[in-house]
């Protein structure tokens, strides 16, 4: 498959980009400096602005999917959606936020008493992209969600996919973000959650 990814030099992006390479996929890998896309089989680096709907459409027109992996806090989402729709890819994969996983029913994590503040404003954005897609009727969409703790760590293979409530073990609730870009590829390819939000963790 062609794939576009955006934000492909992040913490998500890159594991997403090794990912994608390892399974044969051809990456366009959108970001801001492209000379720090790392020179791999069948991707192509890019320059692009999240913000620049025209020109973000032209760089996406022709590829099967797009998958973006960008902060929430520097990002529009509404901008990026608009420029996937002008772009006439069909699909759109978004590495979303725990922050409006829920914890109890009704409440979501980003609501929930002792949510640090300083990860608030991106919570908040995520959650805000989520409602945006909800309300989306042309866009075959798929957002995400991570476990509470994102971070780095070793590509297992084994971990749990869930809906709209937080995953979480007697040892916490975490994905690593190797682990998480297998479950991102894997609905890239086999596609089960549409114009769903998912997640996964341990």
């Amino acid at each position: 498959m062609k794939i576009a990814l955006i934000g492909a030099t992040g913490q998500a992006g890159s594991e997403i980009l090794k990912e994608l390479v390892a399974r044969g996929h051809a990456v366009t890998a959108i970001v801001r400096n492209p000379d720090r896309v790392p020179a791999l089989p069948h991707v192509t680096a890019r320059q692009g602005d999240a913000g620049d709907v025209a020109g973000l459409a032209a760089l996406l027109a022709g590829h099967d999917a797009v998958i973006s992996a960008v902060l929430f806090t520097t990002s529009d989402p509404s901008k990026l959606i608009e420029a996937v729709r002008r772009s006439g890819v069909p699909r759109y994969l978004v590495v979303g936020g725990a922050g409006s996983l829920e914890v109890a029913p009704g409440l979501r994590l980003l609501d929930a008493p002792g949510f640090p503040e300083e990860y608030r404003p991106e919570a908040t954005g995520g959650a805000a992209f989520l409602d945006l897609l909800r309300g989306e009727t042309v866009l075959d969409w798929s957002f995400l969600s991570p476990s509470l703790m994102f971070i780095p760590g070793p590509r297992t293979g084994s971990f749990r996919l869930g809906g709209d409530q937080l995953l979480s073990t007697p040892e916490g609730s975490s994905i690593s973000f190797a682990d998480y870009a297998i479950a991102m590829v894997d609905e890239v390819e086999r596609p089960a959650h549409s114009r769903q939000r998912f997640t996964v963790g341990y």
